[in-house]
């Protein structure tokens, strides 16, 4: 695989990610379910999925 494929393939599979959490995101928003974060695998919290989508840009 050439440098030029891979870095399609890498940025095909960032956007279909980024689909895929924003898409759980707004089912969880509909039913009025939380998400459970963590930033450093220490603190974990619950937060409303319609807060993550409110406060995340890349999600509207």
């Amino acid at each position: 695989m050439s440098e030029k494929d891979y870095l399609e393939f890498n940025k095909l599979l960032d956007e279909g990610l980024q689909l895929a959490e924003k898409r759980m995101l707004q089912e969880k928003a509909l039913r009025g379910e939380d998400v459970v974060v963590s930033e450093d695998g220490v603190n974990i919290q619950r937060i409303p999925a319609k807060q993550v989508i409110a406060e995340n840009p890349i999600f509207q």
